[in-house]
């Protein structure tokens, strides 16, 4: 840790402990809704056509606001960066301007709107604490812009799939090209390959297993259903963020606010729950994506459409059958929203010592027929997720089973291996 020299040091105690007229209006305390605050500007930033790379830029803002609170305060691992501090920065300083210098390098289109908040947080905080914190600030997101920079994310491949039974090929109404195909290629935040939780074989098209999912999914997951309720109907539009103001990784992010509010979490602790959520977030949509082209399983559309071609007598094809929701240019299995919910939800389960936590996701503005989502546990709230797959016909049964198996694992692996307490490494 860096130190002040002795007459350094009794200049900022000097500084600090003189009256004027405007101490008085700084805190005492190092405010942690700015982890929340940042938190909503993100949300409120990210495009929602990320895909599978939503979580990313979350991850790397609270990676580095995290690594910023934790240079100063210190008692966890840095997850990435711990850079020279002295006890006088404000650890909250440091967290607000390590997230604007990662927002603005992300979206530069936005950088006023950041500035903004950035200036406004800054100003309640002692203009010398506040000048050493966001020193801190600065120096980490630098550190950790410059590691995620040659991820492989921002390097698009190409994929042609061979026309063959059970593979994936461009589904309807436009039949775009395979999307995403990098992430097989790029680098994971805390996992040491995408395929270091590869998910078991998907069953065979001959099988009894692949025709009960093809069944259930034709039943309830097509446009004209007579099988599914207009509750599961709204469900499947909430999570698959159809007109909704947010995304699927902002909803998650949204429990996570509750659950610091409700909780009073400190700064460090705020800061160390949003980088856990988001990073086991971004490694669960990530290996659940890379895991698609190694079994390129065909979506539901394509496989009711073409079932003549499956060689499984207990399945019809149906030439006219279409999705609830559109089907998005990638594979089926596994489900990428199952492993993202899922691996937030054992985050927010182990980091509070308890699943059977009772919240409720608000209703967005965007979607008025929407009541607010009320849940008994994260698991419950996970497997609604993973469930209205099934109902949006966006994905099989097997497929949303094996990402909420493989988001459990991911979730586990980030709090194990990421962020802990230094008395216990």
């Amino acid at each position: 840790m860096f130190k002040l020299s002795l007459a350094a040091s009794a200049l900022v105690a000097a500084t600090l402990a003189a009256p004027s007229q405007a101490t008085g209006a700084f805190r005492d305390r190092e405010d942690p809704a700015v982890v929340r605050e940042w938190n909503t500007l993100a949300e409120g930033t990210i495009p929602t056509s990320a895909g599978p790379t939503l979580p990313r830029p979350y991850a790397m803002m609270h990676i580095a606001m995290f690594d910023a609170v934790n240079s100063i305060e210190g008692g966890y691992t840095a997850y990435r960066v711990r850079v020279p501090a002295t006890r006088f920065a404000s650890s909250e300083a440091a967290a607000a301007q390590a997230a604007h210098d990662v927002l603005v390098s992300l979206y530069p289109a936005n950088a006023a709107k950041f500035d903004t908040a950035l200036s406004t947080r800054l100003a309640t905080i002692q203009p010398l604490r506040a000048q050493l914190g966001a020193q801190v600030g600065r120096e980490v997101a630098k550190k950790i812009l410059e590691w995620r920079a040659g991820d492989g994310w921002a390097t698009p491949q190409t994929f042609t799939p061979p026309a063959l039974p059970g593979i994936w090929q461009p589904t309807p109404p436009n039949f775009p090209a395979a999307a995403f195909v990098q992430a097989g290629h790029a680098k994971p935040f805390a996992l040491p390959t995408p395929y270091y939780f590869l998910p078991r074989r998907p069953p065979a098209l001959n099988s009894q297993e692949y025709a009960d999912a093809v069944n259930e999914i034709k039943a309830i997951g097509g446009t004209t259903s007579t099988v599914r309720t207009d509750e599961q109907s709204l469900s499947a539009k909430l999570w698959a963020s159809v007109g909704y103001k947010t995304n699927w990784g902002g909803a998650w992010n949204q429990v996570a606010r509750f659950m610091t509010l409700r909780n009073n979490l400190s700064l460090i602790e705020s800061a160390r729950l949003f980088a856990l959520v988001n990073v086991a977030m971004q490694d669960g949509v990530q290996t659940a994506q890379a895991s698609k082209f190694v079994y390129q399983v065909w979506r539901p559309v394509t496989a009711i459409q073409q079932a003549a071609r499956d060689g499984n007598d207990a399945t019809t094809a149906d030439a006219g059958w279409a999705p609830l929701l559109p089907t998005p240019p990638i594979q089926d299995y596994p489900s990428t929203h199952s492993a993202l919910g899922a691996a937030a939800a054992v985050v927010l389960a182990q980091s509070f010592g308890s699943d059977n936590v009772p919240f409720t996701m608000a209703s967005p503005s965007a979607l008025p027929e929407a009541p607010a989502r009320s849940f008994t546990s994260f698991t419950a709230a996970a497997k609604e997720d993973a469930d209205s797959r099934v109902r949006a016909g966006l994905h099989f049964r097997f497929a949303t089973t094996a990402g909420l198996q493989l988001g459990e694992r991911i979730g586990q692996q980030a709090l194990t291996h990421t962020l802990g307490p230094v008395n216990t490494r």
